[in-house]
Parts: structure tokens; C-alpha cells; sequence
């Protein structure tokens, strides 16, 4: 119990420093959060039903009635845009998840392991970063079809093999340590000294990760819905938007700039706020 309540002090030592330290991350947290708290209480906020057609007011510019206008189908751009949110967040954040969960597993393994396993799970990663991850992207929504289940596997393909160097890397240098050590001379079962004495302290880093991964799968999502391979009608997200509103950007460039900016700033917010907790969480930054 001790320790718990030493881990907690700690932990909110690291936040009231990144508090003090970085106003930028603590500002780009709190709009991570509006957005957020935005897209889940969607019904409540959105004043129109995102997909609700008046085909008299089509292309309309902002005005009191439609904060950003209306589209090529007299749609609320601002509507569709706080529960297109709904779909771009979940992309963000879901397949990261995933992606990290089992990069997270084979890096441990391959850390810890070594030689024939290391080999094979290092030569698969390799295999996938060898690609870019946008075209790897584009070639598993072509071969699996366009949705968002079939977006959340292709980013969950794409994203895994990063994490699993990363924790690789860590983990190489931890099982080294002399509690590890110790571990195995009691006896210990690899697996419980994998994900009770290594995986602990791979968390920080995992964090910082996960916060700058989670804009690259927003910004992969909206690339594959520009293309016409990624979320379909009737799902709402910024880069479909996006896409339906490119050939208005010289008539009616709300239409396209409003969710491209919306991208713009979660993106920025995410990385913002990554870059904060990395100056904070990782050991080898304070050192330099």
C-alpha cells in the first residue's frame, strides 16, 4: 500500500512539473479534451442532424443559422463536423491501442527471448516498416475493402511493428538489471518476470508513444478517406469531408478547410502534448 501511494505521489509530481513547465502541452490537453467531451455529447451539441438534407440551402456561406454553412447536400458543416469527431478520435485512438498491445507483446518477447525468436518477430517488423505506412495501408483496404472495421485493421497492421522495437530496445537493457536478475534465480516464470518486473518500467515510454501515434492514425484515416478508401457514407469523419468538399475549394472552401483545420489541430494538440510528457516521463531526456 506504501508503494502504491509512493507511485501515486510521484506521478502527480510529474504532472504538476509538466504543469508548471510546458503551458503548450497543458493547453494542448485541454483541447484534446473539449474535443472529446465535443464528440461524445455529439446529440446534445450538434444543432442540425448531420445527416439531414435541405437541398434549398445547399452551398450556403456561414451565417447565424449554419455557424460554417452547409454542403453540396445542404448538410450543417459544423453538425457533421463535432460528430465526424466521433469516427476520427475512435480511429485515433482503437487501433493504437491495439497496435501497441501487440507490439508491446513481441517486443517483450523478443527482448527478453533473444535469438530465434527475436530473429523471426524482428525480420516480420522489419518486413513492415519497410513499407510506408501509408501505402501499406492502402494496400491492405484494397485487398480487405473500404469500412471502418476494415480501417482499424490496416492501421492495426501498420502500427504494431514501431511499438515492438521501441519496448525491444527497453527491454533488452532491463532484463540485464539486477532485480531481473534476481527474479530468475528465485525461479521466477519468464512471463511474470515479462509483464510484472519489465513491462512496468517500458510505461512511460509506451505513454509518449501512444500519444504521438494516435495523431499518425488520424492523419493515415483521413489520407485513406481523401483516397475514397476509407470511412463511407452514411459515417461522417473529417477526411471524408474533406474529400467531398474538394472540388468546392475555389466556390465554397468552407466546406474543405473547416474539418481540414479540425485534423490540423488534434494532430498538433497530440503531438504538443506528447512532446510534454516525454520531457517529463523520459529518463534519457533529462540527461541531455
Amino acid at each position: 500500500m506504501e508503494q502504491n501511494h509512493n507511485n501515486q505521489e510521484a506521478i502527480w509530481e510529474k504532472i504538476k512539473l509538466l504543469m508548471n513547465q510546458n503551458k503548450l502541452a497543458v493547453f494542448s490537453a485541454a483541447v484534446i479534451i473539449l474535443i472529446t467531451v465535443m464528440a461524445i455529447f455529439a446529440p446534445l451539441l450538434a444543432p442540425y442532424d448531420p445527416a439531414k438534407q435541405d437541398l434549398i440551402n445547399r452551398l450556403s456561406g456561414p451565417s447565424l443559422e449554419h455557424i460554417l454553412g452547409t454542403d453540396d447536400f445542404g448538410r450543417d458543416i459544423f453538425s457533421r463536423m463535432i460528430y465526424g469527431a466521433r469516427v476520427s478520435l475512435s480511429i485515433g485512438l482503437f487501433p493504437t491501442l491495439v497496435s501497441m498491445a501487440i507490439g508491446t507483446v513481441f517486443g517483450l518477447m523478443a527482448g527478453y527471448f533473444g535469438k530465434k525468436v527475436d530473429f523471426v518477430i524482428m525480420r516480420i517488423a522489419d518486413v513492415a516498416l519497410a513499407f510506408p505506412s501509408i501505402l501499406l495501408a492502402m494496400v491492405v483496404m484494397y485487398t480487405v475493402g473500404a469500412g471502418l472495421i476494415n480501417i482499424y485493421i490496416a492501421l492495426v497492421i501498420v502500427g504494431w511493428a514501431g511499438t515492438a522495437r521501441v519496448v525491444r530496445s527497453q527491454t533488452l537493457s532491463l532484463k540485464e538489471t539486477e532485480y531481473v536478475e534476481a527474479a530468475k534465480s528465485i525461479g521466477v516464470n519468464s512471463f511474470k518476470i515479462m509483464f510484472r518486473h519489465i513491462l512496468p518500467n517500458c510505461i512511460p515510454s509506451l505513454i509518449v508513444l501512444f500519444t504521438l501515434n494516435i495523431p499518425g492514425s488520424i492523419l493515415s484515416e483521413s489520407s485513406l478517406s481523401f483516397l475514397g478508401i476509407g470511412a463511407q457514407p452514411p459515417s461522417t469523419s473529417w477526411g471524408l469531408m474533406v474529400s467531398n468538399g474538394k472540388q468546392y475549394l475555389f466556390t465554397d472552401p468552407c466546406i474543405a478547410i473547416a474539418p481540414g483545420a479540425a485534423i490540423l489541430i488534434i494532430a498538433l494538440a497530440f503531438n504538443f502534448l506528447g512532446d510534454g510528457l516525454r520531457d517529463i516521463l523520459d529518463p534519457y531526456m533529462k540527461e541531455q
